[in-house]
């Protein structure tokens, strides 16, 4: 099957699943047999479980949180020696939850050998819907481990927690916007 062929089946873009062929991280094996041409090779040996291992992501929210992003990962990696498991790549970055373009959060999701993404806490990963990473990671035979269920888990709760913390980050957004406009007027009035 050729590489477009693959792509819209798996309801990826054609130009997204040939980025990931040219960066290697295409999760099929697939070679080019022509100028324009890839054959992907689907054999059900080569599913992501077969070939992967494991990813640790760890996150805090600011800088002076540092020392809790260390131990945060020293946490995530006793625990994968302890369970046994092959540890193929561990991230680790200080952003806002709320941030949805995370480049590490994004490079440990896009490697095709990590089949199973373990946090500490599901926040971690994001303050809101991860759920739909959840199943987006489901869809494609991988899976997500949080090793710390101690959430709420009324649903009603949840949603109120998330509804509010979308509020707080537009708040927040929109008082450093105002202080940023703020200081450039000044720094324009003063010259």
């Amino acid at each position: 099957m050729n590489l477009t062929e693959w792509a819209r089946a798996q309801g990826i873009a054609p130009r997204t699943a040939y980025r990931w062929f040219r960066e290697g991280t295409l999760p099929v094996p697939a070679q080019r047999v022509g100028p324009r041409t890839i054959l992907v090779n689907i054999d059900a040996n080569t599913s992501p479980s077969a070939i992967g291992g494991v990813g640790l992501y760890a996150r805090v929210s600011s800088h002076d949180q540092k020392d809790d992003l260390e131990r945060q990962t020293a946490r995530l990696s006793a625990w994968a020696v302890k369970a046994g498991h092959q540890v193929v790549r561990t991230e680790s970055e200080i952003a806002s939850g709320m941030n949805g373009a995370r480049t590490k959060a994004c490079r440990l999701l896009a490697d095709a050998k990590v089949t199973t993404v373990v946090v500490e806490r599901k926040d971690r990963l994001g303050r809101v819907n991860v759920e739909l990473v959840e199943a987006a990671l489901s869809a494609t035979g991988r899976r997500l481990v949080v090793l710390d269920e101690g959430e709420v888990d009324d649903d009603l709760v949840r949603d109120m927690m998330e509804v509010l913390t979308s509020f707080c980050a537009r708040l927040y957004g929109r008082r450093s916007a105002k202080n940023r406009a703020r200081k450039a007027l000044e720094a324009a009035a003063g010259e």
